[in-house]
């Protein structure tokens, strides 16, 4: 008696880390996802050089947030998800082939198993991200450009002083090198499909595959364009629309279409083998809460 009782507490007590070891190994590793903490400030989104949906350039607004350092990974979806959609399959590339309907139920099952808040970025958090969020920005009261848009003063990296941002030429691509070879998998160096993430060099803020590897899911509904000049604070895009916005480029995008401003537009049931996207972690602030001005 004495020893069927043993047998059935050292199983009482063996079961529970048995099973604890299979979740550390099979969710709680793969879904320490990374992330890289952005110093919110102003910046101008967009251009008035490029195409329609990308105008007008206007001045933005942001609150500090934490954005993937990576797109979230087949292994990472699978974890929560028990499956992988991705057409090229590799643990270690970007998860593709999933609807921004997919993504919401990802997200939602991602949350109840970490106890953490994920959501996807704002397409204006994502262009912060990959310019490198790196000009500390602040307001000179009484100056105005032309067009209403308040003068906005940055850090000149070259002599110390302060610039109107109307000056500065911001980077193309989202990375150090002037060019897209080194920082992204794109149609030119891809093989025609995704790679394991982080293999290309990083932007300013240790960000990874910003411009390439796999689009990105935002959370935005699409508009045609900007709209008007006014300074915003926070955007989430338009109340509703038809497609959600695509940001960055993929491995099968040519060069110019991996620009820190390229946008595109997808109704939230499409897949494509090149579609993935990167998460922010929440940490008490969330943007859909505030009020664009």
């Amino acid at each position: 008696m004495k020893s069927g009782l043993s047998s059935l507490l050292l199983l009482l007590i063996v079961l529970p880390a048995t099973a604890q070891r299979r979740y550390n190994k099979t969710i709680a590793g793969p879904l320490q996802i990374a992330t890289t903490r952005v110093t919110g400030g102003y910046f101008d989104m967009g251009a008035d050089d490029e195409a329609p949906d990308r105008k007008p350039a206007h001045t933005v607004k942001l609150n500090d947030y934490s954005i993937g350092t990576y797109e979230i990974k087949q292994e990472q979806w699978e974890a929560v998800m028990e499956a992988n959609p991705s057409q090229y399959q590799c643990s270690e590339c970007p998860v593709t082939n999933v609807s921004w309907d997919q993504v919401q139920e990802f997200i939602s099952k991602l949350n109840e198993l970490t106890g953490k808040t994920y959501r996807l970025p704002t397409e204006a958090e994502w262009e912060y991200a990959a310019r490198g969020g790196k000009f500390e920005m602040l307001r000179k009261p009484g100056k105005h450009f032309k067009g209403g848009v308040n003068e906005i003063l940055v850090a000149d990296k070259n002599k110390g002083n302060r610039v109107p941002e109307k000056d500065l030429k911001g980077q193309k691509y989202a990375g150090r090198s002037a060019g897209v070879q080194s920082i992204a998998w794109y149609e030119s160096n891809s093989d025609g499909r995704v790679h394991a993430v982080g293999r290309k060099q990083p932007n300013e803020l240790g960000i990874y595959d910003l411009c390439g590897n796999a689009e990105e899911w935002c959370a935005d509904w699409y508009a045609t364009s900007y709209g008007s000049r006014d300074t915003v604070e926070n955007p989430t895009g338009p109340d509703g629309g038809k497609s959600k916005v695509v940001r960055g480029g993929s491995v099968e995008s040519t060069a110019h279409e991996t620009t820190v401003t390229r946008r595109a537009a997808y109704v939230p049931k499409t897949k494509a083998r090149s579609l993935g996207f990167r998460l922010v972690e929440v940490r008490g602030y969330n943007p859909s809460e505030s009020t664009n001005e």
